[in-house]
């Protein structure tokens, strides 16, 4: 009820404080002055119910997408030992950390990595990779499965799903502000919306959600070093530090990251095929990640 309750505040701040912004900065006036008849506030109403739509659609569609896109196997009734032990650990540190025992699988990729995802903290599902299974050691493997056990404690999936939302209507909002700008202030179409709103709009979307999506990625960051402080506390600070060195390890190996793209976001590592930019780096860099915790 708590996160409901903020994605409520949220959304009625961003209606509320973009429209006193608008009107401060004269943007009505300007478009008014030229003919422009444009209901920001309306626009703006528009805006975050497909804005927060499209977010909250892909947080309840994480589960399916995951199980669609990795190959899971999910362990109901183990059959080895080592899904017995993976089965019994992930009950363990549900118990600990206070939530709803997520579904658990098994997904099949040589790289060290597992992932959580889920709608609410009670109904998760967290898969690790058959190759994190076959090298790390038991401590090692626990603290990667407390480390997301963490993300679903911390519900990082909704809140990651709320900021999406604020940053899908500011996008769109801010997109169709400026198509309805250079289609009539610039070009002087006064007979509906012309080609010039439509382009300008699509444009300037793609300008904005790339510029904006910094703003996602930076959440990513901090709560990789959030969940790693939840799998230390879960699991012990030495396991956590030991599983971030086994995966820098392997990283400096070159291990091929066979997690697909659609989940990189979600798992332990984002694997190495790809050094992006900072701004749009889902993790931080491992070292960082040990060095927090050591200094923690």
């Amino acid at each position: 009820m708590y996160r409901i309750g903020l994605f409520l505040l949220t959304n009625i701040a961003i209606i509320v404080v973009a429209s006193i912004s608008l009107r401060l900065l004269g943007v009505e006036s300007i478009l008014a002055n030229n003919g422009v008849d444009l209901d920001l506030s309306s626009l703006l109403v528009f805006c975050a119910v497909f804005g927060f739509a499209g977010a909250f659609m892909s947080l309840l569609l994480s589960k399916f997408m995951a199980k669609r896109f990795t190959g899971i196997r999910l362990v109901s009734k183990p059959q080895t030992e080592q899904e017995r032990w993976l089965l019994q650990t992930v009950t363990t540190l549900s118990k600990k950390a206070g939530i709803g025992m997520p579904e658990v699988g098994i997904f099949p990729a040589q790289q060290s990595n597992a992932f959580a995802t889920g709608w609410n903290r009670n109904n998760a599902l967290v898969g690790v990779s058959q190759g994190l299974l076959d090298r790390f050691t038991e401590d090692e493997a626990r603290a990667v499965l407390a480390h997301e056990i963490g993300h679903v404690a911390n519900g990082d999936m909704i809140t990651l799903a709320l900021i999406q939302g604020v940053v899908n209507t500011f996008v769109m909002f801010a997109a169709r502000v400026i198509g309805f700008f250079v289609d009539r202030v610039i070009l002087k179409n006064n007979r509906g919306l012309g080609l010039g709103y439509w382009i300008t709009t699509i444009v300037a979307e793609i300008i904005l959600a790339i510029a904006a999506s910094t703003i996602v990625m930076w959440f990513s960051r901090q709560r990789e070093f959030r969940a790693d402080a939840a799998g230390a506390q879960l699991a012990g600070r030495a396991a956590m530090v030991g599983a971030l060195e086994k995966l820098r390890a392997e990283t400096q190996s070159h291990v091929e990251n066979q997690m697909p793209d659609t989940m990189t976001a979600f798992g332990i590592s984002s694997g190495w095929k790809r050094k992006p930019s900072r701004l749009f780096m889902t993790h931080p860099p491992l070292e960082e990640r040990i060095q927090a915790l050591k200094n923690g």
